[in-house]
């Protein structure tokens, strides 16, 4: 009776006042902004509008987002994203990431290592299934342990009946919960990918600026049963690609943004979180740059590794400048007062609602305590002892119901960690043990000899020396091993003297540890108060906020448009001619320099053929290799950066009058790289339907 009445008080309050600025939001399908659509940009799409461009909108399990292209399975997304799979591939003899790659035939193209492509069929609001698990008088752990309950048997009951990958994500931080139900694509194969140098053209000096000068793109094709996948729902290639204002729409899966957090939370990341994710990643990236001074092949090993943390932690920069600006935390600071304000005009809703904001902020004072050992309290930079944390965390958890479990080993999900263990791609012992030893003398200086993790791993020893054995004698580098002790289960993997099993073994109670404190102190009291807040919300605006990004597909608006920096002015497009003139301008000199074919095949291109282009959708990391389509559903482009503008867009919306654009990669620039530089006019010819 509790959940009808405050239902009830909800709807009678509802004061339908938008907080959402024009062109903001990243949009779930089952919510898509119709409204702003049709009063800005008279735009009216019908169902089966939106039916085709989400089953045309796909997610790379990477970390980043695609799009089906033709009928038969062809996909494209960004270089960047498919990288990882480039590597993997890569030999010593033979770098996709330095010479690129083409398939003029399907039997020519490459099965990627551990690539899994999840498109969404169908979604199910199960908020009420969920919120209602919670017993009465629960604690905040137990009710979290009573929503993963619930989560799991749900989770579980759709896989069962429908074979499809079965996944329950929790929407404006715990007001809303949905059932996705994801189409898997598992038999990946790469068609084609530019140089490094193309994709990535002015490196890092370049990177969240405009203009910009990129080929970055790769593309891919599903199978299914040894044959290309049949995708009738997919995108046409416009090859005249946008125009000057025209308005276009992206589709993808951005990663996360933080924009309904409360204050409290927002002064942790500002003064703890970030400032600690900075220390993290800044290890893990003077490690893989020092390793790869030892040589060429150490180079190629650490490359992609070395590009991505580069970028995070730019981004990173860019989203802590945004929290250490007095003006933009004061509006944060400004928006949750007017929510409480309008939440005070129901006395009733305030006395139920409002203590929510304190008991998030009492939880976040605790915080500071723990974070540096939840942060340095693992093996994950090495993929041996991620393999071997893994392995150990499944023994333990399989013994459990599946209600019970971690949720990354519900029934519903252990197909894709099975299949993510027994990956193919290549292990380097040299790389593994410089990586472990640096990760773990950082953590030591970080946490102290005393430290229980740091106890566990080393001991009295030193961490070369564990490190060295445990690299050196583990047979987890053979995909044989980790199988036979996958299918010798809980049993196998508690006896394995394997040392790098053993070390993962030693760690794995400090681990749990931490993460039950984190589980019962903070993400148990962010679910049950986010949900709170989330109905004081609903109750002042309705649903015309966005929820926050959570790797789950969204739908984003805009318009090609360049705009003002400083005193000047910066166009929509880039050309060939742009690329070319840049080159020449830095005397090609890296990362300025071309590709051997651009200069040899210079003569058969139009200069005059846009390359890149800007525009001003919503989005942010993750929504890499998002189409940018027309109203038409048509392809015409393929988004890959933002500029330094838009960085600190985690927290808060950035209007489009600030400067704030999202970079892509235009239609007709990829066709006329395609046809005139790689001799690739089958691609092209496919991908435009001739």
């Amino acid at each position: 009776m509790k959940k009808i009445s405050v239902f009830l008080l909800l709807a009678s309050f509802l004061i339908n006042v938008p907080l959402t600025l024009a062109d903001e939001g990243m949009w779930t399908f089952d919510n898509p902004p119709l409204k702003q659509w049709k009063e800005r940009y008279n735009f009216e799409p019908s169902a089966e509008w939106l039916e085709k461009v989400r089953l045309a909108s796909v997610r790379l399990n990477d970390g980043g987002s695609g799009s089906f292209v033709s009928s038969e399975g062809l996909l494209i997304t960004n270089q960047h994203v498919a990288s990882g799979q480039l590597t993997k591939l890569s030999t010593k003899e033979r770098d996709l990431i330095k010479n690129g790659f083409y398939a003029p035939t399907r039997a020519d193209e490459l099965k990627t290592a551990d690539l899994e492509v999840n498109m969404l069929v169908s979604y199910e609001n199960v908020t009420e299934r969920v919120q209602s698990a919670v017993k009465a008088g629960a604690t905040d752990k137990d009710a979290n342990a009573q929503r993963r309950a619930a989560i799991s048997v749900i989770e579980k009951e759709s896989t069962d009946k429908t074979g499809l990958k079965s996944e329950v994500i929790s929407l404006y931080n715990g007001g809303e919960y949905w059932l996705y139900r994801n189409k898997k694509f598992t038999d990946v194969r790469v068609v084609f990918a530019p140089e490094e140098q193309a994709a990535f053209f002015g490196g890092d000096y370049d990177n969240f600026t405009f203009p910009r000068h990129d080929l970055d793109i790769t593309i891919l094709r599903v199978y299914e049963n040894g044959q290309p996948a049949k995708t009738p729902q997919y995108l046409k290639w416009s090859e005249t690609g946008p125009k000057d204002e025209e308005f276009v729409i992206a589709t993808g899966y951005p990663g996360s943004t933080a924009r309904l957090l409360t204050v409290a939370q927002l002064a942790y990341q500002r003064d703890f979180g970030n400032p600690l994710q900075k220390q993290v990643w800044t290890s893990r990236l003077d490690a893989l740059e020092e390793y790869s001074k030892r040589g060429t092949e150490q180079a190629r090993q650490a490359s992609g590794a070395i590009r991505s943390f580069n970028n995070s932690l730019k981004r990173l920069t860019g989203q802590q400048d945004g929290l250490m600006n007095p003006r933009m935390f004061a509006k944060k600071e400004a928006e949750e007062k007017a929510l409480k304000e309008g939440l005070a005009k129901n006395s009733a809703l305030e006395k139920e609602l409002a203590p929510a904001w304190k008991q998030i902020s009492d939880a976040y004072t605790e915080l500071p305590k723990y974070a540096n050992r939840i942060a340095f309290s693992n093996l994950s930079a090495s993929r041996l002892g991620t393999i071997a944390s893994s392995l150990v965390r499944y023994g333990d958890e399989i013994k459990k119901p599946n209600n019970e479990r971690y949720p990354e080993f519900g029934d519903a999900r252990l197909e894709s960690f099975k299949a993510n263990l027994l990956s193919p791609a290549p292990i380097y012992p040299e790389m593994e043990e410089f990586l472990l030893t640096a990760w773990l003398e950082e953590a030591k200086k970080t946490l102290g000899v005393n430290d229980p993790f740091i106890k566990a791993a080393i001991g009295d020893a030193e961490v070369s020396e564990v490190v060295k054995r445990a690299v050196n004698e583990t047979k987890l580098k053979d995909i044989a091993e980790r199988k036979a002790l996958l299918d010798g289960g809980a049993d196998a993997i508690a006896k394995s003297t394997d040392p790098m099993v053993t070390l993962a073994r030693r760690v794995e109670p400090i681990i749990r540890e931490l993460r039950a404190w984190n589980e019962e102190k903070i993400l148990s009291v962010d679910a049950r108060a986010g949900e709170k807040i989330a109905k004081a919300r609903f109750a002042v605006y309705g649903r015309t906020i966005a929820p926050d990004a959570n790797f789950n597909l969204r739908i984003t608006f805009g318009k090609v448009k360049g705009y003002e920096e400083d005193t000047t002015l910066v166009p929509y497009k880039t050309t060939f001619f742009g690329l070319y003139d840049r080159a020449e301008s830095f005397g090609e000199k890296p990362p300025y320099d071309l590709p051997a074919r651009y200069k040899e095949r210079r003569d058969r291109l139009n200069l005059s053929t846009p390359l890149n282009f800007v525009y001003s959708a919503d989005t942010i990391g993750g929504m890499s290799g998002s189409p940018v389509i027309n109203r038409n559903a048509e392809f015409v482009g393929i988004n890959f950066d933002s500029n330094i503008q838009k960085l600190s867009n985690r927290y808060w919306y950035i209007e489009e009058e600030e400067g704030s654009r999202a970079v892509a990669v235009h239609s007709a620039g990829i066709l006329e790289a395609l046809r005139k530089l790689y001799d690739a006019e089958n691609l092209a010819n496919e991908l435009t339907g001739k």
